[in-house]
């Protein structure tokens, strides 16, 4: 596979304000965890008026750090990135406290693809997102978000999931790019909310911009992003190889792949590992690669076409 040089260094106290540029605050949640690293960063953006992305989890103690780390200030705009339940669940609370408009390409099941989750031993990572999670208004791909200081543009990202957004801020040259790019790991794709094309075509978006740092939901902050995002398509592009590969070799079952190319890996991610290969199975299928009998699913028995 492509060796991607991850970044996991990251100085933080739970419930802090650490100002992490001259116009960035983030406050770490205390969720840790697999598929969130050591918790939920959440931003403040700007100074006086400002903007949060990714409240995050429906915490009181993180809800009260945010109150602390905001006192004295007015939020106008909450953004989330997208609605899994570690990124937008505090929304509403933070709505409540502040007043702000709460902002987003849109609710839980928004966006071009989705669709009931599939289940993987104890893992169904769609059905870890936010369905109560309506914002105020929705945003289109483009559209700008202001302040006393600080200028917020939506960047359409599909893939982790059928709704992600990811916000570029104009006077940092900076993208909070959420799930879809992180430091630390790749992003999990878990279908139907997850899809293995939209989420490559968004790598491939986001390479065609100048942002000059991004700063990911969970972990630290990836500068010079663009031979990262490289390496990131790399891998996708390597794991789908390897995937057509082992098909070819005999194996039919999601579960014989990831116990041959995901060997090295700790088996209680492997159910994660199992919804990544489904999206890319997904993606061969739509490339004509490979076939099934039915819709593609967990349990599908697969071959090459032809």
């Amino acid at each position: 596979m492509a060796d991607i040089p991850f970044e996991r260094e990251m100085a933080f106290a739970y419930g802090r304000a650490d100002r992490v540029s001259p116009l960035i605050r983030r406050v770490v949640a205390n969720n840790p965890g697999p598929f969130t690293f050591t918790g939920t960063g959440t931003y403040i953006v700007g100074e006086g008026t400002v903007a949060v992305i990714d409240p995050g989890p429906d915490d009181e103690a993180h809800l009260a750090a945010l109150a602390d780390a905001l006192d004295g200030e007015t939020v106008s705009h909450i953004l989330v990135t997208h609605t899994h339940l570690d990124h937008s669940p505090l929304a509403a609370p933070l709505k409540a406290l502040t007043g702000a408009e709460v902002l987003a390409y849109g609710p839980h099941g928004a966006g071009p693809r989705s669709g009931p989750a599939e289940k993987s031993g104890s893992v169904a990572l769609d059905a870890s997102g936010d369905t109560g999670f309506v914002p105020d208004r929705t945003l289109e791909d483009g559209e700008v978000v202001e302040g006393p200081g600080w200028t917020l543009e939506a960047v359409f990202t599909p893939g982790h999931m059928a709704n992600h957004m990811a916000f570029a801020l104009k006077e940092e040259n900076a993208l909070f790019s959420g799930d879809h790019v992180m430091a630390w790991s790749t992003s999990v794709i878990a279908p139907p909310d997850g899809n293995m094309a939209d989420y490559m075509a968004s790598l491939r978006r986001v390479l065609e911009r100048n942002e000059e740092v991004y700063w990911p939901t969970h972990g630290p902050e990836r500068r010079d992003p663009k031979p990262f995002v490289r390496a990131f398509l790399t891998h996708r592009q390597m794991r789908e190889k390897a995937i057509l590969k082992r098909i070819e070799r005999g194996d039919r079952t999601i579960a014989e792949i990831v116990s041959a190319i995901y060997r090295e890996v700790d088996p209680k991610l492997h159910p994660a590992a199992a919804m990544s290969v489904l999206a890319h199975m997904e993606h061969l299928i739509e490339q004509d690669l490979v076939e099934t009998d039915g819709t593609p699913g967990l349990e599908s028995e697969y071959r090459t076409r032809g």
